[in-house]
């Protein structure tokens, strides 16, 4: 049988006026995990809240026995948050990444939408477990598949799907069995574009204790200049 233990930290960093990323810990209920406040767009905090409040609202009835419809929840979810965005910016919208993984029967399943992301660390390597929605990753992905595609170097980093948008998004769903030992991280990406892979990997073997490695992850990016908000969940599977 498994346990776990599990810490998250959020920063406003040293830029932003507002801190628009939320983070999902429920040990409860296990669900975990991460939404950003979409920038450029009004109510990026208000999308991000709204969204973590209803994946809350439908993942907690549900049985620890019983298997979640990630896909169907988080679809819902993204439902709810254009029906607010409507209600406060009619012409814009508000939008929110969602980066959540919930455990069942020894399994993490993993919902994605957006670019933060989802990190595993086992038998001390780490390994980017979700794809970032991003104009530059749909272009390479379709050029994989013998398309030709061009974009503008300065839309690179822009999304392509995210909660709140009006048509419903395809979501990424990934399942991680779980072993004695993994370490999982899921962050926005005020951390990952200020510490690389082999920075996570460091900081996550370093520390005995999930809080430890939170804190000084998130500590790290706001070192670094802090350009965006910066939040982060740690998950340590253990043997009971």
């Amino acid at each position: 049988m498994l346990s776990l233990r599990a810490a998250a930290l959020s920063d406003i960093g040293r830029v932003r006026r507002e801190n628009e990323d939320r983070f999902i810990l429920d040990e409860a209920a296990l669900v975990f995990g991460v939404a950003d406040g979409v920038g450029g767009l009004p109510g990026g905090g208000e999308a991000a809240q709204h969204a973590v409040d209803e994946m809350l609202r439908l993942v907690r009835p549900v049985p620890l026995t019983e298997e979640v419809d990630l896909f169907e929840m988080v679809r819902q979810t993204n439902t709810a948050v254009a029906d607010l965005g409507q209600k406060m910016s009619p012409s814009m919208g508000i939008g929110t990444t969602l980066t959540l993984g919930c455990i069942r029967n020894g399994v993490l399943k993993i919902g994605h939408v957006g670019d933060s992301r989802a990190y595993h660390v086992r038998d001390r390597l780490i390994s980017r477990i979700t794809e970032d929605h991003s104009v530059e990753n749909e272009a390479r992905l379709r050029r994989a598949r013998g398309e030709v595609v061009y974009y503008h170097e300065v839309n690179r980093n822009a999304l392509t799907r995210c909660i709140g948008q009006p048509t419903p998004p395809d979501v990424d769903i990934i399942c991680c069995p779980l072993k004695v030992g993994d370490r999982y991280l899921f962050c926005s990406d005020g951390i990952t574009r200020m510490l690389s892979e082999p920075d996570l990997q460091a900081i996550m073997l370093k520390h005995a204790e999930p809080k430890g490695a939170i804190d000084e992850i998130v500590g790290l990016a706001v070192r670094r200049g802090g350009p965006d908000n910066a939040t982060g969940v740690v998950i340590f599977i253990d043997a009971v």
